[in-house]
């Protein structure tokens, strides 16, 4: 008698199931990652240019209008956001700033960009930071 060496249809199929489901739990935890991932980047290049900007104005008496306060403060100029189609919300006075960054992931501290006068606190899918001075 000669045994078939082999898997039968059913058996091939539920592995195919199987390796689906997983990839599909996969693919959202590694998005979820990314997301989360990019939302610290942008937490971390707002924090950045706020102390920038807190150190021209310590030597200056002023916050730069634009809010670039060049190389020596920022080496590298402004950051970019890490999803090329956003952009992060520049908005100084030579008084006062608001810079923001729209959240992906997570919560932020604000409910939107804000003005050159202040930003707009309170729960929301953006981070700002306001100066310190």
């Amino acid at each position: 008698m000669k045994k078939n060496a082999g898997f039968t249809l059913f058996e091939l199929l539920v592995v195919i199931s199987i390796i689906a489901v997983l990839m599909a739990v996969i693919s959202t935890s590694y998005s979820a990652a990314q997301k989360r991932a990019r939302d610290a980047r942008r937490r971390q290049d707002i924090k950045a240019v706020q102390k920038a900007l807190e150190q021209y104005r310590a030597v200056h008496d002023r916050y730069p209008v634009g809010c670039n306060p060049g190389n020596t403060y920022l080496p590298g100029g402004l950051p970019r956001d890490p999803k090329p189609s956003r952009n992060y919300s520049w908005k100084c006075t030579s008084d006062s700033y608001c810079i923001c960054a729209q959240l992906e992931a997570s919560n932020g501290n604000a409910r939107s960009t804000g003005t050159n006068n202040g930003c707009n606190y309170g729960r929301g899918k953006y981070f700002c930071l306001s100066n310190l001075q």
